[in-house]
């Protein structure tokens, strides 16, 4: 499966892939030298912690890279009336008799808990090009599916307020 992200999505991730190689890099090694430094290995603390920052900033380099690499690009504009990434929705569901409002983000980006929902999510993936007042079928599996029904879109959320998920 590819990750849906956008061109900024993609920049953001460049950005942290060359800080981490010019900067986070430079520090880990000289940590572990520093750590090494300090005699027995097999008693040494710092110096398996050190090795452990090393290996997760690299790993987290090659995720990075990774996702870049495989990422289906998707446009960030939608029109005016219709939901689309970033766009700020205001949502009634109908079995539960509330009003929920959420931001609609890429994969990368969401974050329930901050009323961020991903495009990929199944109420993402049923809102998506839909215009205010439609009802939409949000199918969770093959056996439960809800009615929720669009209230209103706010403009596109500044890409700068949504930071991208550290794993």
């Amino acid at each position: 499966m590819y990750d849906e992200l956008t061109k900024k999505d993609i920049a953001k991730m460049e950005e942290e892939i060359e800080y981490r190689k010019l900067t986070v890099r430079k520090q880990a090694l000289e940590a572990v030298k520093e750590a090494r430094a300090h005699g027995d290995l097999s008693e040494n603390f710092e110096y398996h912690a050190a090795k452990k920052d090393k290996n997760q900033n690299e790993s987290r380099i090659r995720y990075l890279e990774r996702m870049i690499k495989t990422a289906k690009v998707i446009s960030d504009e939608s029109k005016e009336d219709e939901v689309g990434v970033n766009n700020t929705v205001e949502v009634y569901f109908e079995e539960d008799d509330e009003t929920e409002v959420f931001t609609l983000v890429t994969t990368v980006r969401g974050n329930s808990l901050k009323g961020r929902i991903s495009t990929e999510s199944p109420i993402g993936r049923a809102i998506f090009g839909h215009k205010a007042g439609d009802r939409v079928e949000v199918k969770v599996n093959e056996e439960y599916s809800y009615f929720v029904q669009i209230k209103s879109i706010g403009n596109q959320v500044d890409d700068e307020e949504i930071a991208i998920r550290k794993f």
